[in-house]
């Protein structure tokens, strides 16, 4: 099974717009949504049944047993985090807790704990036909990295029968998009013609580059500003990166997200620039050497 994986430097680039049409073009059987963040393909990917949810448990969170505790403040001076505080007893902030277990070293008695702690929540769709896998990082919580990695391993059930699976990745270069390009044939880089947009795109090109996975870009909005259009296409061309189209701003895309459909469900200017995109993409990701 290819893994295709669609990544922006930043957001707001239109990166899941370019997902969902490429979903629909392919009519892709596997995907996943990894930015587990703020996941929002679901939202435009036609899932009427409710998924299979599945609890994600991310580092521990340290707990004070009121009843051992003698309030010696050794837990609270030696915490970084300043997340241990005490009115009339000693109680932990789960939000500031980064689970180091600092406080359970330190403690004379034993009264700290580290408790499991439910970080987010897997979820699941599936019929005969397809899978879609995607989470949603509880507010507040880290180990992001770690989550986008069990939504791919989701994927795997179906990876047998799936020829594709298109991935929607994270904004940015962190940990979740770290997690994202592991394993993956190629990625897919939506750029945005702005001083930013250049910015951001370079970044995530040599993170992708320190993977050695296969990187096209596209643009996305790419009349708003011809200039810096200009300088993404000679900056491609310049580092031997495929450049396989620019999308139009267009009204009617704004029309079909909001209608919860794809853009190449309307016909629209951006939807018949994507589906060319679309098709270079798929020859890059399947040609002999391709991934």
């Amino acid at each position: 099974m290819k893994q295709l994986l669609i990544l922006s430097g930043k957001g707001g680039t239109g990166k899941t717009t370019m997902a969902s049409a490429f979903i629909k073009l392919a009519d892709a059987k596997v995907y996943a949504d990894c930015d587990v963040d703020a996941p929002n393909l679901h939202l435009i990917t036609g899932w009427n049944a409710e998924p299979e949810k599945t609890d994600y448990y991310g580092l521990p969170k340290a707990e004070i047993n009121p009843q051992l505790c003698t309030q010696c403040d050794q837990c609270r001076q030696n915490c970084r985090f300043d997340a241990i505080s005490i009115d009339e007893k000693y109680k932990v902030d789960p939000f500031a807790c980064e689970g180091c277990g600092v406080c359970t070293y330190v403690c004379p008695v034993g009264a700290v704990t580290m408790v499991s702690a439910v970080a987010g929540e897997l979820m699941l769709y599936s019929d005969e036909e397809k899978l879609f896998s995607t989470a949603q990082l509880k507010m507040g919580s880290g180990t992001s990295g770690r989550l986008v990695t069990e939504v791919k391993k989701q994927m795997k059930p179906a990876a047998v029968d799936a020829e594709l699976a298109i991935i929607d990745g994270s904004p940015g270069i962190g940990c979740p998009v770290i997690a994202s390009l592991s394993g993956v044939d190629m990625v897919l880089i939506v750029a945005e013609p702005s001083i930013s947009g250049i910015s951001d795109m370079e970044r995530i090109i040599t993170t992708a580059a320190k993977f050695g996975t296969k990187t096209a870009v596209c643009i996305n909005k790419y009349d708003t500003n011809m200039e810096n259009t200009t300088k993404i296409e000679e900056f491609c061309k310049k580092q031997g990166l495929p450049f396989i189209g620019k999308i139009p701003f267009d009204l009617g895309a704004v029309k079909a997200i909001n209608n919860g459909q794809t853009i190449v469900d309307i016909d629209c200017r951006s939807g018949r620039a994507v589906k060319e995109a679309y098709h270079k993409t798929m020859k890059l990701l399947f040609e002999e050497g391709g991934g």
